[in-house]
């Protein structure tokens, strides 16, 4: 069945599209599109299924994005993608954790939709530049081109990265433990120096309108925040966003804020804080994450 099918390949298809958008609720709808238009053809017509899917889910993706872009624009404040609830193993796949982590899809934000889409099929999924040139319509030359250019574009501009572990999760607990009590400097020794928070509040909740960078200054704003918007009965959870570690703020049993953490060398070096209510309502979802097998040429994909 069409159904089946689709659900087979679903994870695949979401990672793609979440990947080329930074937004959950985007790649969702992109993937309705997308089954609406698989559900209209003959599976049994389809020679190669998964490459098909690939092929709509890629181009619906691009249309939406080049979309939303001009929408991004006028937004208020910093954005930040829509973070999503992954799953503790996701880790265990270093170029799949890296590729959803909040640097690195606020370094895929800075190209073009056209570049987005090829670094992402060929750097992530191992999508040959022939099979991505079917996907977006391109000759292969032009293809090759783009993702040189691309490449070059993210590997300036990357963070190094470090997969999400036990470690880091400790150093996540001893950070909220000193922000929770007050203390300054086990605050500050566990921010690298030119650590950065960025806020999201999209207009909505109250947030830094533009990114904090230093220990000291990050410090001082954590614990200013912790003390103003957080109540007795504000309750904090620790799990897995973006394959990072992340803490949730509730108060009164309702999700408040949400901060993701990049850590560094036994240091914090990103905090990415969520407050805008649009990008938290789905948060409870994991989103099962999948990069598909090795690409081995057209006939496989």
């Amino acid at each position: 069945m069409a159904e089946d099918v689709f659900t087979e390949h679903r994870p695949l298809l979401f990672t793609i599209a979440y990947e080329m958008l930074g937004s959950a609720a985007d790649a969702e709808d992109v993937l309705q599109e997308s089954y609406l238009r698989w559900s209209a053809v003959d599976p049994a017509a389809v020679e190669h299924p998964r490459a098909y899917l690939v092929r709509v889910v890629t181009r619906q993706a691009l249309n939406h994005l080049r979309t939303v872009r001009a929408r991004r624009e006028d937004y208020v404040g910093p954005w930040l993608p829509e973070p999503i609830r992954t799953a503790p193993d996701v880790s265990d796949d270093t170029i799949l954790a890296e590729s959803v982590s909040m640097a690195m899809m606020l370094v895929l934000e800075t190209l073009n939709p056209t570049e987005r889409a090829v670094f992402v099929l060929h750097e992530v999924f191992g999508y040959t530049h022939g099979e991505i040139a079917a996907c977006i319509g391109k000759t292969e030359v032009t293809v090759r081109q783009i993702a040189h250019r691309a490449r070059r574009h993210v590997h300036a501009r990357r963070r190094r990265f470090e997969p999400d572990s036990e470690a880091a999760r400790g150093i996540v607990e001893q950070f909220l433990l000193a922000a929770t009590t007050g203390q300054v400097k086990p605050l500050i020794d566990l921010l690298a120096p030119d650590v950065i928070q960025i806020s999201d509040g999209g207009g909505k909740a109250v947030a830094a309108r533009r990114p904090v960078i230093g220990r000291d200054d990050v410090a001082r704003f954590v614990l200013g925040v912790i003390r103003t918007a957080t109540t007795t009965t504000t309750r904090i959870e620790h799990a897995t966003y973006n394959g990072m570690p992340a803490a949730r703020f509730l108060t009164d049993g309702a999700l408040d804020w949400l901060v993701v953490f990049e850590i560094e060398g036994g240091q914090i070096t990103g905090l990415y804080g969520m407050r805008n209510p649009d990008k938290l309502h789905r948060s409870e979802t994991v989103h099962p994450l999948d990069r598909g097998e090795p690409s081995h040429g057209n006939h496989d994909r």
